[in-house]
């Protein structure tokens, strides 16, 4: 029997992505274990979520430390600890330096509400509203060094009605996103991806 690979999830928001993941894992349709929350503003409404879990968090004050660096050492040093393997960012808003990408490379996720390479950036529901396209959604790519530039792994369309609120138009990405980010964890995970 495979061993279910351990995953970190970072989050700076309410964590509606995480409850979607820890609700998949819960139900073993993950195939892998939520070992570690790590959040990045003491005000995210993540952490309530992960303690309701019982899922320990790491919050870590970048201003803190000397630098982004700095910082990423200190959440390695936790995850290896944890033995994570892998990395799941669900709305978590830092680009994450060299040191963190290379030490769990090719085996860091990120959700965009957009469908990239288009609107790429933390406006992005915004940004697709305003240039008026009938067509938006949701990306999962690899994290590299760059702005959401990493290898696209999977995405779904969210087609814009004419008559929507942009509220209406997010809730709708976010409800996307519920239902591709499990799925795509578990068929990375079924592929080996999350192996140390």
């Amino acid at each position: 029997m495979v061993k279910k690979p351990k995953l970190a999830v970072f989050a700076s928001g309410t964590g509606s992505n995480l409850a979607a993941l820890l609700k998949a894992a819960q139900a073993d349709t993950l195939g892998g274990d939520i070992v570690r929350v790590v959040i990045d503003r003491k005000s995210a409404g993540a952490i309530a979520i992960a303690e309701a879990a019982n899922i320990p968090v790491l919050q870590i004050r970048y201003p803190a430390f000397e630098t982004r660096e700095a910082a990423e050492q200190e959440i390695v040093k936790t995850l290896v600890a944890d033995g994570v393997t892998g990395i799941l960012l669900a709305g978590y808003m830092r680009i994450l330096t060299p040191y963190i990408v290379q030490a769990f490379e090719q085996r860091i996720l990120n959700i965009h509400p957009a469908l990239l390479p288009s609107f790429p950036g933390n406006n992005a529901i915004e940004d697709a509203w305003n240039a008026g396209v009938k067509v938006t959604g949701v990306t999962i790519h690899y994290v590299d060094t760059g702005v959401d530039s990493g290898q696209i792994i999977a995405q779904t369309p969210v087609l814009i009605s004419e008559d929507e609120t942009i509220d209406e138009l997010t809730e709708r990405i976010h409800d996307a996103e519920h239902h591709l980010y499990p799925e795509t964890v578990a068929k990375l995970i079924k592929e080996g991806v999350f192996q140390a």
